[in-house]
Protein backbone atom coordinates (compact mmCIF):
# COMPACT_ATOMS: atom_id res chain seq x y z
CA UNK A 1 0.00 0.00 0.00
CA UNK A 2 1.26 3.44 -0.85
CA UNK A 3 1.89 5.61 2.13
CA UNK A 4 -0.37 8.64 2.44
CA UNK A 5 0.78 11.82 4.20
CA UNK A 6 -0.27 12.44 7.77
CA UNK A 7 -3.41 14.59 7.83
CA UNK A 8 -2.88 16.72 10.92
CA UNK A 9 -6.02 18.71 10.14
CA UNK A 10 -8.17 15.60 10.51
CA UNK A 11 -6.19 14.42 13.54
CA UNK A 12 -6.72 17.81 15.17
CA UNK A 13 -10.46 17.70 14.45
CA UNK A 14 -10.90 14.18 15.82
CA UNK A 15 -8.77 15.04 18.88
CA UNK A 16 -10.93 18.11 19.57
CA UNK A 17 -14.05 15.96 19.31
CA UNK A 18 -12.48 13.42 21.66
CA UNK A 19 -11.87 16.32 24.03
CA UNK A 20 -15.52 17.39 23.82
CA UNK A 21 -16.83 13.82 24.14
CA UNK A 22 -14.75 12.90 27.17
CA UNK A 23 -15.34 16.29 28.80
CA UNK A 24 -19.06 15.51 28.80
CA UNK A 25 -18.50 11.92 29.90
CA UNK A 26 -16.27 13.02 32.80
CA UNK A 27 -18.95 15.32 34.20
CA UNK A 28 -20.70 12.26 35.62
CA UNK A 29 -18.00 11.05 38.07
CA UNK A 30 -17.18 14.69 38.87
CA UNK A 31 -20.72 15.29 40.17
CA UNK A 32 -20.91 12.08 42.21
CA UNK A 33 -20.93 14.09 45.47
CA UNK A 34 -24.04 15.98 44.21
CA UNK A 35 -25.75 12.78 43.09
CA UNK A 36 -24.88 11.04 46.36
CA UNK A 37 -26.49 13.82 48.39
CA UNK A 38 -29.49 14.42 46.09
CA UNK A 39 -30.55 10.78 45.79
CA UNK A 40 -29.15 9.56 49.14
CA UNK A 41 -26.86 7.00 47.51
CA UNK A 42 -24.33 4.66 49.08
CA UNK A 43 -20.95 3.84 47.52
CA UNK A 44 -22.36 0.70 45.91
CA UNK A 45 -24.97 2.76 44.05
CA UNK A 46 -22.28 5.25 43.00
CA UNK A 47 -20.29 2.33 41.58
CA UNK A 48 -23.43 1.13 39.77
CA UNK A 49 -23.65 4.46 37.92
CA UNK A 50 -20.13 3.94 36.59
CA UNK A 51 -20.96 0.30 35.82
CA UNK A 52 -24.05 1.29 33.80
CA UNK A 53 -22.14 3.73 31.62
CA UNK A 54 -19.16 1.44 31.25
CA UNK A 55 -21.06 -1.74 30.42
CA UNK A 56 -23.17 0.10 27.84
CA UNK A 57 -19.97 1.16 26.15
CA UNK A 58 -18.16 -2.14 26.58
CA UNK A 59 -20.97 -4.23 25.06
CA UNK A 60 -21.67 -1.94 22.11
CA UNK A 61 -18.16 -0.84 21.11
CA UNK A 62 -16.93 -4.22 19.77
CA UNK A 63 -20.19 -4.57 17.80
CA UNK A 64 -19.73 -1.10 16.32
CA UNK A 65 -16.12 -1.97 15.41
CA UNK A 66 -17.03 -5.28 13.74
CA UNK A 67 -19.85 -3.68 11.77
CA UNK A 68 -17.74 -0.74 10.60
CA UNK A 69 -14.90 -3.04 9.45
CA UNK A 70 -17.39 -4.69 7.12
CA UNK A 71 -19.37 -1.59 6.18
CA UNK A 72 -17.79 1.83 6.86
CA UNK A 73 -20.35 4.24 8.32
CA UNK A 74 -18.89 7.76 8.13
CA UNK A 75 -21.86 9.63 9.60
CA UNK A 76 -22.27 7.35 12.63
CA UNK A 77 -19.99 9.78 14.48
CA UNK A 78 -22.42 12.74 14.65
CA UNK A 79 -25.28 10.33 15.40
CA UNK A 80 -23.34 8.96 18.38
CA UNK A 81 -22.75 12.48 19.65
CA UNK A 82 -26.52 12.99 19.43
CA UNK A 83 -27.02 10.22 22.03
CA UNK A 84 -24.59 12.07 24.29
CA UNK A 85 -26.60 15.26 23.83
CA UNK A 86 -29.87 13.62 24.92
CA UNK A 87 -28.12 11.87 27.82
CA UNK A 88 -26.85 15.19 29.15
CA UNK A 89 -30.29 16.80 28.92
CA UNK A 90 -31.92 13.87 30.75
CA UNK A 91 -29.23 13.83 33.44
CA UNK A 92 -29.77 17.54 34.11
CA UNK A 93 -33.44 17.02 34.98
CA UNK A 94 -33.67 13.37 36.15
CA UNK A 95 -36.08 13.20 39.12
CA UNK A 96 -35.16 9.64 40.15
CA UNK A 97 -32.09 7.43 40.48
CA UNK A 98 -33.47 5.13 37.76
CA UNK A 99 -33.53 7.97 35.23
CA UNK A 100 -29.98 8.90 36.22
CA UNK A 101 -28.97 5.36 35.23
CA UNK A 102 -30.87 5.73 31.94
CA UNK A 103 -29.13 9.05 31.25
CA UNK A 104 -25.64 7.68 31.84
CA UNK A 105 -26.59 4.69 29.70
CA UNK A 106 -27.33 7.08 26.81
CA UNK A 107 -23.98 8.75 27.40
CA UNK A 108 -22.45 5.28 27.20
CA UNK A 109 -24.13 4.64 23.83
CA UNK A 110 -22.69 7.88 22.48
CA UNK A 111 -19.24 6.90 23.68
CA UNK A 112 -19.64 3.40 22.22
CA UNK A 113 -20.21 4.80 18.74
CA UNK A 114 -17.58 7.52 19.01
CA UNK A 115 -14.45 5.66 20.13
CA UNK A 116 -13.98 2.81 17.60
CA UNK A 117 -14.97 4.97 14.63
CA UNK A 118 -12.80 7.89 15.76
CA UNK A 119 -9.87 5.55 16.36
CA UNK A 120 -10.30 4.31 12.78
CA UNK A 121 -10.27 7.89 11.48
CA UNK A 122 -7.10 8.59 13.48
CA UNK A 123 -5.37 5.58 11.92
CA UNK A 124 -6.60 6.55 8.44
CA UNK A 125 -5.12 10.03 8.90
CA UNK A 126 -1.86 8.81 10.49
CA UNK A 127 0.24 8.48 7.33
CA UNK A 128 1.92 5.47 8.98
CA UNK A 129 2.71 7.26 12.26
CA UNK A 130 0.23 5.12 14.16
CA UNK A 131 1.54 5.77 17.66
CA UNK A 132 1.62 9.52 17.11
CA UNK A 133 -1.91 9.50 15.67
CA UNK A 134 -3.32 7.46 18.55
CA UNK A 135 -1.58 9.69 21.08
CA UNK A 136 -2.97 12.84 19.50
CA UNK A 137 -6.40 11.21 19.49
CA UNK A 138 -6.07 9.98 23.08
CA UNK A 139 -4.65 13.22 24.47
CA UNK A 140 -7.80 15.00 23.37
CA UNK A 141 -9.85 12.56 25.43
CA UNK A 142 -7.55 12.81 28.43
CA UNK A 143 -7.62 16.60 28.27
CA UNK A 144 -11.41 16.47 28.16
CA UNK A 145 -11.50 14.07 31.11
CA UNK A 146 -9.29 16.39 33.15
CA UNK A 147 -11.28 19.51 32.20
CA UNK A 148 -14.65 17.97 33.09
CA UNK A 149 -14.04 17.92 36.88
CA UNK A 150 -12.72 21.49 36.75
CA UNK A 151 -15.85 22.71 34.95
CA UNK A 152 -17.98 20.69 37.35
CA UNK A 153 -16.30 22.48 40.26
CA UNK A 154 -16.71 25.92 38.65
CA UNK A 155 -20.14 25.53 37.03
CA UNK A 156 -22.13 22.53 38.25
CA UNK A 157 -21.27 22.61 41.96
CA UNK A 158 -22.41 26.22 42.49
CA UNK A 159 -25.45 26.02 40.16
CA UNK A 160 -26.71 22.50 40.79
CA UNK A 161 -27.53 19.43 38.73
CA UNK A 162 -29.72 21.28 36.22
CA UNK A 163 -26.67 23.20 34.95
CA UNK A 164 -25.40 20.01 33.29
CA UNK A 165 -27.87 20.86 30.53
CA UNK A 166 -25.78 23.90 29.64
CA UNK A 167 -23.15 21.51 28.27
CA UNK A 168 -25.54 20.52 25.47
CA UNK A 169 -23.88 23.37 23.55
CA UNK A 170 -20.64 21.34 23.71
CA UNK A 171 -22.43 18.35 22.19
CA UNK A 172 -23.85 20.50 19.39
CA UNK A 173 -20.36 21.77 18.57
CA UNK A 174 -19.10 18.18 18.48
CA UNK A 175 -21.90 17.16 16.09
CA UNK A 176 -20.98 19.99 13.71
CA UNK A 177 -17.27 19.05 13.65
CA UNK A 178 -17.98 15.33 13.32
CA UNK A 179 -20.24 15.96 10.34
CA UNK A 180 -17.26 17.50 8.52
CA UNK A 181 -15.01 14.63 9.66
CA UNK A 182 -17.64 12.23 8.32
CA UNK A 183 -17.40 13.83 4.90
CA UNK A 184 -13.60 13.33 4.90
CA UNK A 185 -14.08 9.75 6.13
CA UNK A 186 -16.56 9.07 3.32
CA UNK A 187 -14.07 10.29 0.74
CA UNK A 188 -11.06 8.42 2.17
CA UNK A 189 -12.29 5.17 3.76
CA UNK A 190 -10.63 3.23 0.92
CA UNK A 191 -7.29 3.90 2.68
CA UNK A 192 -7.94 0.94 4.95
CA UNK A 193 -9.77 -1.44 2.64
CA UNK A 194 -6.59 -3.22 1.63
CA UNK A 195 -6.33 -6.93 2.29
CA UNK A 196 -4.60 -7.72 5.59
CA UNK A 197 -1.59 -10.01 5.60
CA UNK A 198 -1.11 -11.62 8.98
CA UNK A 199 2.43 -12.36 10.11
CA UNK A 200 2.54 -16.13 10.54
CA UNK A 201 4.70 -16.09 13.65
CA UNK A 202 2.40 -13.59 15.36
CA UNK A 203 -0.72 -15.40 14.07
CA UNK A 204 0.09 -18.53 16.08
CA UNK A 205 0.28 -16.46 19.25
CA UNK A 206 -2.61 -14.05 18.83
CA UNK A 207 -4.85 -15.65 21.46
CA UNK A 208 -2.03 -15.83 24.01
CA UNK A 209 -0.99 -12.24 23.35
CA UNK A 210 -4.57 -10.99 23.60
CA UNK A 211 -4.98 -12.71 26.99
CA UNK A 212 -1.85 -10.95 28.28
CA UNK A 213 -3.06 -7.61 26.95
CA UNK A 214 -6.36 -8.09 28.78
CA UNK A 215 -4.48 -8.76 32.04
CA UNK A 216 -2.50 -5.56 31.50
CA UNK A 217 -5.73 -3.68 30.78
CA UNK A 218 -7.17 -4.97 34.07
CA UNK A 219 -4.11 -3.71 35.92
CA UNK A 220 -4.35 -0.24 34.40
CA UNK A 221 -8.07 0.39 34.30
CA UNK A 222 -9.05 -1.02 37.68
CA UNK A 223 -6.36 1.17 39.25
CA UNK A 224 -7.47 4.18 37.22
CA UNK A 225 -11.07 3.47 38.23
CA UNK A 226 -10.04 3.71 41.88
CA UNK A 227 -8.75 7.22 41.19
CA UNK A 228 -11.35 8.61 38.77
CA UNK A 229 -14.33 7.29 40.77
CA UNK A 230 -13.22 7.47 44.38
CA UNK A 231 -10.23 9.85 44.53
CA UNK A 232 -12.37 12.81 45.64
CA UNK A 233 -13.97 10.72 48.41
CA UNK A 234 -10.54 9.46 49.48
CA UNK A 235 -9.18 13.01 49.81
CA UNK A 236 -12.29 14.22 51.64
CA UNK A 237 -12.29 11.25 54.02
CA UNK A 238 -8.56 11.09 54.78
CA UNK A 239 -7.50 14.73 54.59
CA UNK A 240 -10.84 16.54 55.21
CA UNK A 241 -10.55 18.78 52.15
CA UNK A 242 -13.61 20.46 50.62
CA UNK A 243 -15.45 18.94 47.66
CA UNK A 244 -14.22 21.68 45.32
CA UNK A 245 -10.60 21.24 46.51
CA UNK A 246 -10.86 17.49 45.94
CA UNK A 247 -12.10 18.08 42.40
CA UNK A 248 -9.13 20.37 41.73
CA UNK A 249 -6.77 17.58 42.86
CA UNK A 250 -8.62 15.25 40.49
CA UNK A 251 -8.14 17.82 37.71
CA UNK A 252 -4.38 17.90 38.38
CA UNK A 253 -4.20 14.09 38.26
CA UNK A 254 -6.14 13.91 34.98
CA UNK A 255 -3.96 16.67 33.54
CA UNK A 256 -0.92 14.49 34.24
CA UNK A 257 -2.72 11.64 32.45
CA UNK A 258 -3.22 13.86 29.39
CA UNK A 259 0.48 14.83 29.36
CA UNK A 260 1.61 11.22 29.67
CA UNK A 261 -0.71 10.14 26.86
CA UNK A 262 0.78 12.70 24.50
CA UNK A 263 4.31 11.42 25.15
CA UNK A 264 3.52 7.71 24.89
CA UNK A 265 2.61 7.39 21.21
CA UNK A 266 5.63 9.09 19.59
CA UNK A 267 7.93 7.28 22.02
CA UNK A 268 6.28 3.99 21.02
CA UNK A 269 6.87 4.79 17.33
CA UNK A 270 10.52 5.36 18.17
CA UNK A 271 11.47 2.66 20.71
CA UNK A 272 8.65 0.13 20.20
CA UNK A 273 5.29 -0.58 21.82
CA UNK A 274 6.52 -3.30 24.12
CA UNK A 275 9.06 -1.05 25.82
CA UNK A 276 6.35 1.55 26.42
CA UNK A 277 3.99 -1.10 27.82
CA UNK A 278 6.75 -2.26 30.19
CA UNK A 279 7.37 1.24 31.52
CA UNK A 280 3.77 2.38 31.71
CA UNK A 281 2.13 -0.68 33.30
CA UNK A 282 4.85 -2.01 35.63
CA UNK A 283 6.72 1.27 36.18
CA UNK A 284 4.19 2.95 38.53
CA UNK A 285 4.37 0.10 41.11
CA UNK A 286 6.71 1.83 43.63
CA UNK A 287 4.53 4.94 43.55
CA UNK A 288 1.20 3.11 43.93
CA UNK A 289 2.64 1.18 46.90
CA UNK A 290 3.67 4.46 48.57
CA UNK A 291 0.40 6.34 47.89
CA UNK A 292 -1.72 4.97 50.81
CA UNK A 293 0.93 6.07 53.32
CA UNK A 294 1.52 9.60 51.97
CA UNK A 295 0.31 12.92 53.38
CA UNK A 296 -1.82 15.29 51.28
CA UNK A 297 1.12 16.94 49.52
CA UNK A 298 2.82 13.68 48.60
CA UNK A 299 -0.51 12.11 47.67
CA UNK A 300 -0.96 14.82 45.04
CA UNK A 301 2.64 14.41 43.83
CA UNK A 302 2.43 10.61 43.66
CA UNK A 303 -0.92 10.72 41.85
CA UNK A 304 0.62 12.99 39.20
CA UNK A 305 3.58 10.63 38.72
CA UNK A 306 1.29 7.59 38.56
CA UNK A 307 -1.04 9.27 36.07
CA UNK A 308 1.79 10.46 33.84
CA UNK A 309 3.66 7.14 33.73
CA UNK A 310 0.60 4.90 33.42
CA UNK A 311 -1.19 7.05 30.84
CA UNK A 312 0.71 5.89 27.76
CA UNK A 313 -0.23 2.25 28.31
CA UNK A 314 -3.54 2.26 26.46
CA UNK A 315 -2.28 3.83 23.23
CA UNK A 316 0.66 1.41 23.19
CA UNK A 317 -1.58 -1.60 23.88
CA UNK A 318 -4.12 -0.56 21.24
CA UNK A 319 -1.54 0.02 18.48
CA UNK A 320 0.28 -3.21 19.46
CA UNK A 321 -3.00 -5.14 19.11
CA UNK A 322 -3.77 -3.50 15.75
CA UNK A 323 -0.33 -4.54 14.52
CA UNK A 324 -0.96 -8.04 15.87
CA UNK A 325 -4.20 -8.31 13.84
CA UNK A 326 -3.77 -6.00 10.82
CA UNK A 327 -6.81 -5.09 8.76
CA UNK A 328 -9.20 -5.22 11.75
CA UNK A 329 -8.83 -1.63 12.93
CA UNK A 330 -12.46 -1.12 13.96
CA UNK A 331 -12.81 -4.54 15.58
CA UNK A 332 -9.66 -4.13 17.67
CA UNK A 333 -10.47 -0.52 18.58
CA UNK A 334 -14.03 -1.47 19.56
CA UNK A 335 -12.85 -4.49 21.52
CA UNK A 336 -10.18 -2.64 23.47
CA UNK A 337 -12.19 0.53 24.07
CA UNK A 338 -15.05 -1.72 25.16
CA UNK A 339 -12.77 -3.66 27.48
CA UNK A 340 -11.40 -0.40 28.87
CA UNK A 341 -14.87 0.87 29.74
CA UNK A 342 -16.09 -2.53 30.94
CA UNK A 343 -13.10 -3.17 33.17
CA UNK A 344 -13.36 0.34 34.61
CA UNK A 345 -17.08 -0.14 35.27
CA UNK A 346 -16.77 -3.55 36.89
CA UNK A 347 -13.79 -2.28 38.86
CA UNK A 348 -15.74 0.76 40.10
CA UNK A 349 -18.69 -1.38 41.19
CA UNK A 350 -16.44 -3.91 42.95
CA UNK A 351 -14.36 -1.22 44.62
CA UNK A 352 -17.53 0.59 45.70
CA UNK A 353 -18.76 -2.56 47.42
CA UNK A 354 -15.34 -3.05 49.00
CA UNK A 355 -15.37 0.55 50.27
CA UNK A 356 -18.86 0.09 51.78
CA UNK A 357 -17.70 -3.02 53.67
CA UNK A 358 -14.28 -1.70 54.69
CA UNK A 359 -13.14 1.86 53.94
CA UNK A 360 -11.96 4.05 51.08
CA UNK A 361 -8.46 3.94 52.54
CA UNK A 362 -8.45 0.12 52.39
CA UNK A 363 -9.38 0.26 48.68
CA UNK A 364 -6.16 2.13 47.91
CA UNK A 365 -4.09 -0.38 49.86
CA UNK A 366 -5.57 -3.22 47.79
CA UNK A 367 -5.21 -1.41 44.45
CA UNK A 368 -1.59 -0.45 45.11
CA UNK A 369 -0.46 -3.97 44.07
CA UNK A 370 -2.25 -3.98 40.69
CA UNK A 371 0.70 -2.64 38.61
CA UNK A 372 2.63 -5.79 39.57
CA UNK A 373 0.58 -7.52 36.85
CA UNK A 374 2.74 -5.57 34.41
CA UNK A 375 5.33 -8.34 34.78
CA UNK A 376 3.16 -10.27 32.28
CA UNK A 377 4.57 -8.00 29.54
CA UNK A 378 7.61 -10.28 29.34
CA UNK A 379 5.43 -12.93 27.68
CA UNK A 380 4.18 -10.71 24.85
CA UNK A 381 5.36 -11.99 21.45
CA UNK A 382 7.17 -9.81 18.96
CA UNK A 383 5.10 -8.29 16.15
CA UNK A 384 6.06 -5.71 13.57
CA UNK A 385 6.33 -2.38 15.36
CA UNK A 386 6.32 -3.77 18.90
CA UNK A 387 10.06 -3.29 19.25
CA UNK A 388 12.41 -0.58 18.06
CA UNK A 389 13.45 -0.35 14.41
CA UNK A 390 16.49 -2.64 14.58
CA UNK A 391 14.55 -5.34 16.46
CA UNK A 392 11.63 -5.07 14.03
CA UNK A 393 14.00 -5.60 11.08
CA UNK A 394 15.43 -8.67 12.80
CA UNK A 395 11.91 -9.99 13.34
CA UNK A 396 11.01 -9.39 9.68
CA UNK A 397 13.84 -11.72 8.61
Amino acid sequence: MNKTPTSFRVLAAISVCHFLNDLMQSLVPAIYPILKQTYQLDFGQIGLITLTSSLTSSVLQPLVGIYSDRRPTPFALPVGMGFTLFGLLLLSMAPTYGLVLLAVGMLGVGSAVFHPESSRVARMASGGQHGLAQSLFQVGGNAGSSTGPLLAALVVMPSGQHSIGWFSAVALLGIAILFRVGRWYQANHHIHTQRAKLVARAGRKIGFAMAILIVLMISKFVYFSSLTTFYTFYLISKFHVTVQSAQLYLFVFLGAVAAGTFIGGPVGDRIGRKAVIWCSVFGPLPFTLALPYANLFWTSVLSVVIGFVMASAFSAILVYAQELVPGKVGTIAGLFFGLAFGIAGVGAAALGQLADHTSIDYVYHVCSFLPALGLMTVFLPAVAGSYNKSESKEFAK
